[in-house]
């Protein structure tokens, strides 16, 4: 019972943390203004009710009781507005604002005014529908808060996870409030599992998050910090109110020394380390994704020392800059002379019906060897080259597609990345629009992937330029999702059509109950929005079983078909295509 207690309070914690940033509520004037206007417009409703008196319009002689509805609707309309906008108070509001004028009501129609009848009937039918409202609106916000739930906590520990760390990033970001990030990394953790099982390994972890959690939580450390867990053995602490560099490496210090302590499981005793790495904002980067990659980079520097539970900050030599100006050197040659390609990747539905292609970038060197676009990519986003890849894949991949649709009459869906610096780039959807001119696939099949750092990179015109690719016919997909960096407020105003839950979870779904239970939110949370989830990087059977259990769309990855040259696709349609010719 008292774990119980402790996982709730923290949720509760956590969602008042994430509200800080995030929950925009009505003002307070606000309601004050709506009970003002609803009491001025009963007066108007009980002096124009009671008139004789009328006005002309356009040469016609209007009563005044005319315009008794009018300010009826008025009426209601408040009523409405403060049940729906200030929740418990509004809606007791509202019952009082309806309740005090039966006596009115009844003393009137005592005395023979017979005209207050449908206002009598109207404030009965007010009761009765802001009643069902707000008991709608009630088990609404129950079951947004248990979504909410399990989309921001840690389902073992119960800290923040990594979606909830991001949201509050982003929120201090757009604040312009300075903060850090400690990656944390025990070190050799897995021998916890092997020694004494998996049971053992997760109480260890649920140990360690309550001892940092108090030490978080007792001010000792001088900031105002808030720990998470990020995935198995890594957690996070984001710093705030610190007033020198000094002062945040203590603060990160203290973490540390708590690990000096022995965490006891089973009567065993077991002493942790761990590696430390952090930036800070804005110092060492202006958005949520760069600073979790600086933080990450101190980490691993830390953990390649030979110092156990090291601390390192992070700085900018840290980056390998001689590897990354080679890597963009051979990109621009491969460009220039043809050894960028794209291959296809098969989306199926549960059924293993063929659903569509993503196309995938591929580059070869000088040797025809290829190069790992986990190599090349990265280092294309940060030199500008990735305009170039995303033109040269989207204008292949939709002249075979277009070329495969009209040969094959077939409804395949083609997915096509756009970065987010090309995406934001003038001229990005009259790129689209011109390749769906030359290709002739219809817009309908045509599927625009992009990641969820969009949604704090330039959030306003990212919202634009989508509303302007969509209303082409183009669909639109949130790749790897789940990863960490999008707002669910942001993402409630993006036309998006798909979700593509990134394959890091899929693969670690047998890890634990808490590891599928977070698919199954991720999954819950697109249906609820109205999405079609796509899962990647399946590999295995089990997998497949579990996504088909907890309701996945469709499935990518290489259980079903890896990424293939267009020939090799060409095939997959043409035995669709038979499959289908014989089944009519």
């Amino acid at each position: 019972m008292e774990k119980w207690k402790k996982r709730f309070s923290r949720r509760t914690r956590v969602e008042k943390m994430l509200d800080e940033f995030t929950v925009k509520s009505a003002p307070a004037w606000g309601f004050f203004a709506l009970v003002a206007v609803y009491i001025a417009a009963n007066v108007f409703v009980n002096l124009t009710s009671a008139s004789e008196g009328f006005i002309i319009i356009n040469n016609q002689r209007v009563m005044h009781r005319t315009l008794t509805g009018a300010f009826s609707s008025i009426d209601n309309l408040c009523i409405v507005m403060l049940v729906v906008l200030y929740k418990k108070p509004g809606f007791i509001a509202a019952i009082v604002a309806l309740l005090v004028q039966f006596p009115s009501l009844l003393i009137r129609m005592i005395q023979g005014n017979y005209s207050v009848i449908p206002g009598f009937f109207t404030n009965i039918l007010m009761i009765v529908t802001v009643s069902i409202l707000r008991a709608f609106i009630e088990r609404s916000a129950s079951f947004q808060a248990k979504m909410r739930d399990q989309a921001l906590t840690d389902r073992l520990t119960g800290l923040p996870n990594r979606f909830a760390v991001t949201e509050l990033m982003d929120g201090m970001i757009r604040k312009n409030e300075p903060f850090a990030i400690a990656l944390i990394n025990l070190n050799y953790f897995k021998n916890i599992n092997n020694a004494m099982g998996q049971q053992a390994g997760d109480k260890a972890l649920v140990q360690l998050a309550d001892r940092w959690q108090k030490l978080a939580e007792s001010g000792k450390t001088g900031t105002r910090d808030i720990v998470a867990c990020q995935n198995g053995n890594e957690f996070a602490v984001i710093i705030r109110d610190y007033h020198s560099e000094e002062m945040l490496h203590r603060s990160v210090e203290c973490y540390a020394e708590a690990l000096k302590e022995k965490i006891v499981i089973d009567d065993s005793d077991f002493v942790l380390s761990a590696s430390f790495g952090y930036a800070s904002f804005p110092a060492d980067a202006k958005d949520s994704e760069t600073l979790f990659d600086n933080a990450y980079a101190a980490m691993i520097r830390a953990k390649t020392t030979d110092h156990t539970g090291y601390i390192c900050r992070f700085t900018e030599d840290m980056i390998d800059s001689g590897q990354a100006i080679e890597t963009a050197r051979r990109i621009r040659e491969a460009l220039d002379k043809g050894r960028l390609f794209f291959k296809l990747q098969p989306q199926f539905d549960m059924d293993h019906r063929l659903r569509g292609f993503e196309a995938l970038a591929r580059m070869t060197d000088e040797n025809g060897n290829l190069i790992p676009p986990g190599d090349f990519i990265p280092v294309a986003e940060k030199s500008g080259l990735v305009e170039r890849i995303d033109h040269e894949v989207l204008f292949g991949a939709t002249e075979f597609i277009g070329r495969m649709v009209k040969k094959y009459h077939s409804g395949v869906v083609l997915s096509v990345n756009a970065s987010v610096r090309h995406l934001l780039r003038n001229g990005f959807v009259e790129e689209v629009k011109t390749a769906l001119e030359r290709s002739g696939l219809p817009p309908e099949q045509l599927e625009i992937e992009i990641t969820e750092s969009i949604m704090i990179d330039s959030v306003e015109k990212a919202i634009d330029c989508i509303h302007q690719i969509t209303a082409l016919g183009v669909h639109i997909a949130i790749d790897d999702f789940g990863t960490g960096y999008s707002s669910l407020s942001y993402l409630n105003s993006f036309p998006v059509d798909v979700l593509k839950v990134d394959q890091s979870f899929i693969i670690k779904m047998h890890s634990g109950e808490a590891s599928k239970q977070y698919v199954a939110a991720i999954i819950a949370i697109g249906h609820v929005m109205n999405f079609r989830v796509v899962a990647e990087g399946v590999e295995e059977t089990d997998q497949l079983e579990d996504l088909r259990e907890i309701g996945c769309d469709y499935i990518q990855g290489f259980l079903w078909g890896k990424p293939m040259s267009p020939e090799e696709a060409e095939k997959l349609m043409e035995a669709e295509w038979k499959h289908s010719q014989t089944q009519k």
